[in-house]
């Protein structure tokens, strides 16, 4: 069976996005993981808890299905536009979740960007982008998914969810996790008025301590 083991690591990463708290009944996501020129990805219309390897197409980056028992995932279109922007940018990068939990679907109908109101912000590249509404499973919806992921490892997407990436499953999973509290987070501070954004600068001095374990006080 073509890419065996990665077939079964998006099985094991679709059940645990299926047991996240907050996520939509039936389909909740889509989950993606690419070897070279080629990409495994959750099918369409099948519960991601009951998800079998022999269910996982096999897809190359220009969309041909070369071997699986399922069709692909409508958004199967939305994450190869993402594999492909993030591989010609030279980007580290080899799995794509995207997800419709309650509170990013909340923050991609309100906002136009999720701004940082804290440090994990630095995590996903600081200011996350919310891109303008477009039907799921289209050109124009990928396109524009894979324009904000540019320098990001996350995005939401108008009306529809949250999308994130990373160097491998596990990575991409706990940034579709980070991106869904971050906006449960401003959308709670929000409540009590307005909240206070972290600056450029200050999300770069981030960057910089999170290079560091325990060095005193005062690194700087």
């Amino acid at each position: 069976m073509l890419l065996e083991q990665e077939r079964r690591d998006v099985c094991l990463t679709a059940r645990n996005l299926a047991a996240s708290a907050g996520s939509a009944p039936g389909e909740a996501g889509t989950v993606s993981v690419r070897n070279g020129d080629l990409v495994v990805i959750t099918p369409h219309g099948a519960a991601l808890d009951q998800l079998q390897p022999v269910d996982c197409p096999v897809m190359s980056l220009d969309e041909r299905v070369l071997e699986g028992r399922r069709d692909p995932a409508a958004e199967a279109t939305l994450h190869l536009a993402v594999h492909r922007g993030a591989a010609e940018y030279g980007r580290d990068v080899t799995a794509v979740v995207n997800a419709f939990t309650a509170d990013t679907v909340a923050a991609s109908s309100v906002l136009v960007e999720l701004p940082p109101v804290h440090h994990r912000a630095a995590a996903l590249g600081g200011v996350i982008a919310v891109t303008p509404y477009a039907t799921y499973g289209t050109g124009e919806i990928s396109d524009q998914a894979a324009k904000a992921l540019k320098g990001r490892d996350a995005a939401l997407l108008a009306n529809h969810g949250g999308v994130a990436l990373g160097r491998g499953l596990a990575h991409a999973l706990e940034n579709l996790r980070l991106l869904d509290w971050l906006s449960a987070t401003y959308l709670r501070a929000r409540q009590f008025g307005e909240p206070r954004v972290l600056s450029e600068d200050e999300l770069a001095r981030v960057r910089v301590r999170d290079t560091y374990g325990w060095a005193g006080p005062d690194i700087f």
